[in-house]
């Protein structure tokens, strides 16, 4: 069972994307995947699952909460012009 929450959203309309601070609660789990982790927030702030970035996923002492943040962009376009490539490599867009 996984949780999560938006701690803090912003909207940054010159890189066309959404800025999210997230909370991830996963009890009896020591992490998430990031392809799990990216589906639940697809599903949530009802986006594409290939214009998430995610990444600066830390767990908090005694496990069951992580917090990292969140880049929702509004088209692939705008993902592969302003992300760096080591995130790019990452998500395997490059």
């Amino acid at each position: 069972m996984v949780t999560i929450r938006a701690r803090r959203r912003q909207v940054n309309k010159l890189l066309s994307r959404r800025e999210i601070l997230l909370d991830v609660f996963h009890e009896g789990k020591a992490n998430v995947s990031h392809k799990d982790l990216r589906e639940e927030v697809a599903k949530k702030f009802k986006a594409d699952a290939r214009n998430i970035v995610l990444f600066g996923f830390r767990t908090a002492f005694g496990g069951g909460r992580s917090t990292g943040f969140v880049l929702i962009y509004d088209n692939p376009h705008y993902l592969l012009k302003y992300e760096p490539n080591y995130r790019l490599r990452r998500l395997g867009n490059c």
